[in-house]
């Protein structure tokens, strides 16, 4: 384990000796493609129940699986940007259990021969909550599966029964297995938040965790160093990347106090209960349930190639060529992180902001492309004045209501220092109303523009002087701070149309002769 100052591992009560912690991940995300991993049945979110089900969805006798290509290639290009070896020769096995909402009695997955195995990903986090202090970290991918999704079962209190919905059942799944190499929720997060960005850049997956395409099995255990790794417990089906930490956090917590307190551990799986803020036991592991796995006898191993094993008489529409999906990855966040502080000269930790708002990126490198201001300004009025406002109003940036032309053309007018940077934020207040006005027309309708006329300038400055004594002396006394009140002042009069750094020029003149 790569244990971490950032990982505050130890209870509250400060004599107790600094436990070991383990934290690994189970992560099923939902392969976004047009129809389930084994048959045509078509995948889509809230579609009618037990709308999209076809005879071999509900294991009626009789039917056969037949593989989805595009669920194949979504987990090489997964396992290829996840530094994975992709094995040319996988296997399906059959795990079976009962529960209402699996047809067949047993869920087809990769057992034995994954598609991918032994990878790695790189994630970063902030130490202390600051941006400016970042620590990249990696943890290690055991390995990559393909399986079926299960139906969902609705639980109805009022009238005791349980409905059974199979629009679900057979949606090709990917479980990623991360090894137990981070030790606490910030680190978890941090990492499936990376693990999301990078299935959404590639597409194999829109990973939207309000959705269940991306739900996350979180292992944890606990020993004093020196000692057998301890009991671990698994907190399931956690669905948001808040509750991801909490749940870990409070598990890590949980089983130290209980350790303390000369407790056991239990071998048991929990789930998070977010009203409560803690986990609650759902069902014993301790009669480890035998799943009774053997080999899928109606699907043969899955055959891959690479360029050099590639058949020449082969019809390329019936092979996988992990060569070619390997030359058409996409550039992974971490890349394109890199390139737009090389590029623009913008901070690291702004990189990750970009990324982490859907659109934002993109929204930011158009702006640049279109307004003479440099990058490292620009940046300044996305992330305070743009995103802030976005998230103020629960908005995405495809639903922002000033655009990147609108923006550009705006921060235009303040760099041809037409308008001062008081205007320019009236302005941005007036287009985010919407009202299809450019921000050319917002400034003549206000009469936002610069005082071009110095006398006129002049005269204002002389008249804040005289008018605030007390601020003068306290100036000429060697409080220069003073000066920000009467510039304050000086823009209120000229409503917000005078520039800031003349002023102060003039102000300065003023005083010291």
């Amino acid at each position: 384990s790569q244990s971490s100052s950032l990982c505050k591992t130890t209870p509250s009560t400060a004599k107790s000796p600094r436990k070991i912690v383990f934290v690994g991940l189970e992560i099923h995300a939902q392969i976004s493609s047009n129809s389930k991993l084994f048959s045509g049945s078509q995948v889509q979110f809230a579609a009618p129940p037990n709308s999209l089900v076809s005879f071999f969805d509900a294991s009626l006798p009789g039917t056969l699986p037949v593989l989805n290509r595009r669920c194949v290639e979504a987990a090489v290009m997964t396992g290829l940007a996840l530094n994975c070896s992709i094995n040319k020769k996988s296997l399906f096995d059959r795990k079976h259990y009962f529960y209402a909402d699996l047809p067949a009695g047993y869920q087809i997955t990769q057992q034995r021969v994954p598609i991918a195995v032994n990878g790695s990903l790189s994630y970063s986090l902030c130490i202390d909550n600051k941006m400016s202090q970042m620590v990249t970290k990696t943890v290690r991918i055991k390995q990559i599966q393909l399986e079926q999704d299960s139906g969902k079962s609705l639980h109805d209190d009022t009238r005791s029964q349980t409905l059974v919905d199979l629009n679900r059942a057979g949606v090709g799944l990917m479980e990623v297995v991360m090894e137990p190499d981070m030790c606490c929720g910030e680190e978890a997060a941090a990492a499936v938040r990376e693990l999301q960005l990078i299935l959404q850049t590639l597409g194999s997956s829109q990973a939207v965790m309000a959705e269940g395409q991306l739900r996350v099995d979180a292992n944890v255990s606990v020993h004093h160093p020196g000692e057998p790794y301890g009991v671990r417990t698994e907190v399931k089906n956690i669905n948001s990347m808040r509750f991801l930490a909490k749940a870990i956090d409070y598990e890590i917590q949980r089983q130290i106090e209980e350790l303390e307190n000369g407790g056991t551990i239990l071998n048991e799986t929990r789930a998070f209960d977010s009203k409560l803020g803690c986990t609650v036991p759902m069902r014993d592991k301790e009669g480890q349930q035998d799943y009774r796995f053997m080999p899928e006898p109606n699907l043969p191993p899955l055959i891959l190639y690479d360029a050099k094993s590639l058949p020449a008489n082969m019809n390329h529409q019936q092979v996988i060529n992990i060569d070619w999906i390997h030359e058409r990855l996409p550039d992974l966040p971490s890349v394109k992180r890199k390139k737009l502080v090389e590029q623009y000269g913008i901070l690291p930790e702004h990189s990750f902001t970009l990324l982490n708002e859907d659109g934002l990126a993109e929204f930011f490198e158009s702006v640049v492309k279109q307004t003479q201001m440099k990058p490292k300004k620009v940046i300044g009025w996305i992330l305070k004045d743009l995103l802030s406002y976005l998230k103020q109003h629960s908005l995405t940036v495809k639903e922002s209501p000033v655009s990147s032309f609108l923006l550009a053309d705006l921060l235009n007018l303040l760099e041809k220092k037409e308008i001062s940077s008081t205007a320019a934020k009236q302005v941005l207040a007036e287009l985010w109303k919407g009202e299809g006005k450019t921000p050319l027309e917002i400034v003549k309708e206000q009469k936002l523009e610069l005082l071009q006329d110095q006398k006129e300038l002049e005269q204002i400055c002389q008249a804040v002087i005289d008018g605030h004594e007390n601020e003068v002396m306290a100036i000429k006394a060697g409080n220069p701070k003073v000066l920000n009140k009467l510039i304050g002042l000086v823009q209120k009069k000229t409503q917000g149309r005078s520039n800031p750094v003349l002023v102060k020029q003039l102000l300065e003149k003023k005083l010291s002769g």
